[in-house]
């Protein structure tokens, strides 16, 4: 009598490991904010993390510089005095609530570029003034959470094609 030897499957998955994997892209925001060699942005969980502890006062003022804010105009966002923001020393850590402001500037201006094409036509955009915000322009709204949620409403419109 022979015994039939039942052959067992092996237990393998084969699917391509891409669709897991993290391929190291970052969305482009990470670069407005990356402009110090201190930070080093591999996922969303480091901005959560750099947003907890807090950014260095030069990762601050390298994204003003990139998005064309003076340092004034950047105080009036962040909820800090000028003077404040000036005595730090550029290594310092700023506090977690000017670096989350810091984290939806930069995405905010990440999105601008996106819907315009190009950063130049939207810091003309976030610069004047407009109807739609009651004659003020959008830069000065966002020293608000409600203000940013407008401009990025604004920006949905403007990327379907609705202006008014």
């Amino acid at each position: 009598m022979s015994y039939k030897t039942k052959k067992e499957a092996q237990s393998v998955l084969h699917e391509p490991m891409v669709a897991y994997g993290n391929m190291g892209t970052m969305p482009s925001f990470y670069n407005l904010l990356g402009g110090t060699k201190a930070l080093t942005l591999n996922s969303d969980f480091d901005i959560i993390n750099l947003a907890r502890q807090g950014f260095p006062k030069s990762a601050l003022l390298s994204l003003a510089k990139k998005i064309s804010l003076t340092l004034q105009e950047l105080a009036v966002i962040l909820h800090i005095s000028e003077r404040t923001l000036q005595r730090y020393e550029d290594d310092a850590i700023i506090k977690t609530e000017y670096a989350e402001k810091a984290v939806e500037l930069a995405r905010l201006y990440t999105r601008g570029q996106e819907v315009f094409g190009s950063m130049d036509k939207f810091k003309t955009w976030i610069k004047t003034p407009s109807l739609i915000f009651k004659g003020e322009a959008p830069v000065t709204i966002l020293d608000t959470s409600a203000g940013f949620d407008m401009v990025f409403k604004e920006l949905g419109r403007i990327e379907h094609g609705i202006f008014a």
